[in-house]
């Protein structure tokens, strides 16, 4: 396809190439942004797109190619618009075409945006038509690697952050990258870390990572984690170092994970994760009061999961165990032992959910297999559930 860039004054060639992109796993929506009247996306190899008829049509905005740090109306281009690395035909340049992958979009006021890719940040101060490119090798102070997948906007101190992670340079690294002077100049904090986004409440930053949700009130030079991310009143954890979302609101810290979402207050003000969790889970329900239980995630990699377990105390208080059994039916380890559990204890929705860590009585992680676990739940009669691991 041809998109139109510019005017065509005679000179200028107006009209750059376009390859069409219309599978549907490759145009994945990363990222939303709005300005009057427009809404921005980024979709992957469908590239930066806007809509100015409230998503009835789309348009795709024409990016910086790799070689090139910056692009207006004004200059002769020569280049496809692919996220297809390799030359496309005998009149194209080739390359990797990595500015063309979109992952990250943010507004930070009517006509400015900043627009991650594979190949760095870029800037257009008019609205979408010229570009400035910033990336790891074309800045003195650069952003610590171009694969930016997430940008913020921290109003309280004007300043742009991004997860700026290693793409394919020999130098760059994981990192935070952020900056006050509009991306003229870039300062790297917590380096070797796999940030995926950002929530911001006055000078306070959270960036949400592989490690955990980090949070900071000066600007990036000191960094702290929640520690136990725990419910105080049913004892339910988060389980898993990954967080993938953070947002402020009214006192509350709200952070995303793939094992829950948390909710801190923070009574009288945001505090470094002072105050009381509320942990927010998703099960399906158990096929009865009496007799379902099930495991999940199963199949279980105890290298990067801890199983859950849930079963049902009728609504009651009651004392619990659950022990665990290989395939033979040979004794593996003791999860809990006559502890309370339900009404509240890790009550969640219709059941009560418990932990295993896939490890034996040794502190081993145990071999890849079939496993069975058996509850007991009070004077009921036990239930018995099934657990395939592999590693």
């Amino acid at each position: 396809t041809l998109l139109t860039y510019g005017v065509n004054d005679g000179v200028h060639s107006p009209k750059i190439k376009a390859l069409a992109v219309t599978v549907a796993v490759q145009n994945l929506v990363y990222d939303i942004a709005f300005t009057p009247g427009t809404v921005w996306i980024a979709s992957y190899a469908g590239g930066l797109r806007k809509s100015t008829d409230m998503g009835k049509t789309w348009q795709r905005v024409l990016l910086p190619s790799d070689e090139l740090n910056s692009i207006s109306p004004k200059d002769t281009l020569n280049y496809y618009l692919s996220p297809v690395g390799g030359k496309l035909s005998p009149d194209s340049l080739g390359g990797n075409n990595l500015n063309h992958r979109v992952f990250s979009v943010i507004a930070v006021n009517d006509s400015t945006l900043y627009v991650g890719t594979a190949d760095g940040i870029n800037k257009s101060t008019d609205g979408g038509v010229s570009w400035t490119k910033f990336n790891h090798q074309n800045q003195t102070y650069p952003i610590s690697g171009n694969f930016v997948v997430a940008l913020g906007y921290d109003q309280f101190n004007n300043g742009v952050w991004a997860a700026t992670w290693k793409a394919e340079g020999s130098t760059e690294s994981y990192g935070v990258s952020y900056t006050t002077d509009g991306g003229q100049n870039w300062e790297t904090t917590l380096d070797g870390e796999k940030v995926h986004n950002f929530g911001f409440w006055k000078d306070y930053v959270i960036a949400p990572s592989d490690e955990g949700a980090f949070m900071t009130d000066n600007m990036g030079s000191t960094w702290l984690l929640p520690g136990s991310v725990t419910d105080g009143r049913t004892g339910l954890s988060i389980t898993t170092n990954i967080y993938y979302a953070a947002a402020i609101f009214e006192n509350y810290v709200w952070l995303g994970t793939a094992d829950g979402m948390a909710r801190l207050n923070n009574a009288g003000g945001v505090q470094m994760w002072n105050g009381d969790w509320n942990i927010y889970l998703s099960s399906q329900k158990l096929s009865s009061a009496s007799s379902g239980t099930y495991a999940y995630p199963n199949p279980f990699n105890p290298r990067t999961d801890v199983l859950k377990i849930k079963y049902s105390t009728n609504g009651k208080s009651e004392p619990v165990t659950i022990r665990i059994f290989d395939f033979g039916m040979h004794y593996v380890r003791t999860v809990i032992q006559n502890a309370q559990r339900g009404d509240p204890v890790h009550s969640a929705d219709d059941g009560v959910i418990d932990y295993w860590d896939g490890k034996d009585e040794s502190g081993s992680i145990v071999p890849n297999g079939v496993y069975f676990y058996r509850v007991d739940a009070g004077s009921d009669s036990p239930v018995y559930g099934k657990i395939l691991v592999i590693r």
